[in-house]
């Protein structure tokens, strides 16, 4: 019941919960594709630090919005190493503004990136996963998508399509013993999170029973488990990793 060996492809996989999920995963004996946009540093760390640890791992540059750009990623990692088993759908960019004053291109890009990539990068791992008839697909939405947040509607809108077309592509493939399922994080302890003034960052822990922000290692466990043989019974549902969060 081990998933060493397995190939996974992580998008955003560079950074922050990104990066997290690749170390868990390459414990677990995975191959690691890192994929990255822009921060190609970043991103030959993350494969250095699987190394590190005995485990295999490559960086795949690509924006996930270009379905040429993922096409030939995919390519890259199917002739590297055969086949991409786990797909991780981490990549994504927020660009917050009220709706009165968003401009279209900031809605295009958000949605572009977060929910065309994740159709993008679904698309073009799926077909190897249904000739071998096995596979986990993972996307990292956010409670945000469930709920709602004031100026967030493109990233929210961006998050709630991911669910329903996880959701969606779950039924479409589960004869296929392929899994779809999504983590939706909470306030985790990212670089974003750093960034938001201490007024917000105390707004934000007076909701969270727990008393603290996640962690990206938190993100990180829930992933690997929906990754292994053992949740080969879950599909097509949304786990909240939030700390009990009242939005």
């Amino acid at each position: 019941m081990s998933i060493d060996g397995r190939v996974a492809l992580i998008t955003g996989g560079s950074r922050g919960i990104g990066r997290a999920i690749a170390l868990r995963l390459a414990r677990d004996g995975v191959k690691i594709a890192v994929n990255y946009r822009t921060n190609e540093d970043a991103a030959k760390f993350v494969v250095s630090a699987v190394k590190e640890t005995g485990g295999e791992a490559m960086a795949v540059c690509a924006d996930v919005a270009q379905s040429a750009a993922v096409d030939d990623m995919v390519k890259q990692v199917l002739d590297s190493w055969g086949g991409i088993d786990i797909l991780v759908n981490n990549a994504g960019i927020i660009h917050d503004s009220l709706l009165m004053r968003m401009t279209e291109d900031v809605w295009d890009d958000v949605v572009n990136t977060n929910l065309k990539g994740t159709y993008n990068c679904t698309k073009a791992s799926l077909r190897h996963m249904v000739r071998q008839r096995w596979g986990r697909i993972i996307s990292v939405v956010s409670v945000v998508g469930l709920e709602g947040n004031p100026g967030q509607s493109n990233y929210a809108a961006s998050k709630a399509g991911i669910i329903a077309f996880s959701r969606s592509i779950a039924k479409e493939v589960a004869s296929r013993n392929i899994t779809v399922n999504a983590v939706a994080p909470g306030y985790i302890s990212t670089e974003i999170v750093a960034d938001l003034s201490p007024e917000f960052k105390e707004l934000i822990m007076s909701r969270i029973p727990q008393n603290r922000f996640g962690t990206v290692e938190d993100i990180a466990n829930m992933v690997g488990y929906l990754a292994s043989e053992e949740a080969g019974y879950i599909t097509g549902e949304v786990i909240r990793v939030d700390g009990g969060i009242e939005l």
